[in-house]
């Protein structure tokens, strides 16, 4: 970076877990620190189907991506809530269906914003581009993202493993409604997010343990999940564990995530 402002590196606090890093921990990744790896490490001998549920949401995504490229023709993607890249990545997903596409990454990590460049490669067909935005400020994730995406032709809004960290109180619903309500018809929302449904006692323990760390963690049954999509119109199986969404083999059990896919009429 150039210029009088702080450099990444004095921007990353690494006395306190962070929930892309955490994420990162249970993916395999290398760019987190010890206090991330001690949190992931806590919640996983709670829960030790944590670090499946993170791949099994990765893979959701892939799932999803590729679904809305290649059966809807979804050209436009917007990712908020993007987390530190782990190729596949989804414009390495949604290019290599539509290799023109065009996908915008957002995040306010700044271990993210160092991995931006990772994140911009993409085909020469397409535009890969990332903002450094809060999640809780859509009208600037719209403003900026408007300068890259045609929010009068239809876009895929992905909000993978992030509304979970956006309690109800603190404007979920006007996030996503705000959103939403800006894109065009056609759109799309793909949305996973925590519940409690299947493993009630190890998510309770788990959301403990992200709060003694300082992270906020919501979970939200299928009815509560439910609301986030209405005035859509939900694609098939409608919203389920993320692991049975369209799965490419036989599913495990249920993940506690679940995850859905709708249309914007």
């Amino acid at each position: 970076m150039t210029g009088t402002g702080p450099r990444i590196q004095d921007t990353i606090d690494t006395t306190r877990p962070h929930p892309a890093r955490v994420y990162d921990w249970f993916l395999g990744g290398k760019d987190n620190y010890p206090v991330d790896e001690e949190l992931g490490r806590r919640i996983a001998a709670i829960d030790e189907g944590a670090p499946k549920a993170a791949r099994a949401n990765r893979a959701f995504m892939h799932r999803t991506t590729r679904t809305l490229a290649a059966e809807h023709g979804i050209r436009q993607f917007l990712d908020i809530g993007t987390g530190i890249p782990t190729e596949p990545n989804l414009h390495q997903i949604a290019q290599s269906v539509i290799p023109d596409a065009r996908v915008v990454y957002v995040d306010n990590d700044p271990i993210v914003l160092a991995h931006a460049g990772a994140l911009l490669r993409g085909t020469r067909e397409g535009v890969t581009e990332y903002v450094q935005a809060d999640a809780r400020d859509p009208r600037t994730i719209l403003e900026q993202a408007a300068r890259v995406l045609d929010l009068d032709r239809p876009v895929a809004l992905s909000l993978i493993a992030l509304l979970h960290f956006v309690a109800d109180e603190d404007g979920a619903h006007d996030l996503v409604d705000t959103l939403v309500g800006a894109l065009a018809p056609g759109s799309c929302l793909v949305l996973s997010t925590m519940t409690a449904d299947f493993e009630p006692e190890n998510v309770r323990k788990g959301i403990a343990a992200y709060a003694a760390g300082g992270v906020t963690l919501v979970a939200r049954s299928h009815a509560e999940v439910g609301t986030f999509f209405r005035g859509l119109d939900l694609l098939e199986p409608g919203i389920v564990s993320v692991a049975q969404w369209r799965p490419e083999r036989t599913p495990d059990g249920p993940i506690s995530l679940y995850g859905g896919v709708a249309l914007k009429p």
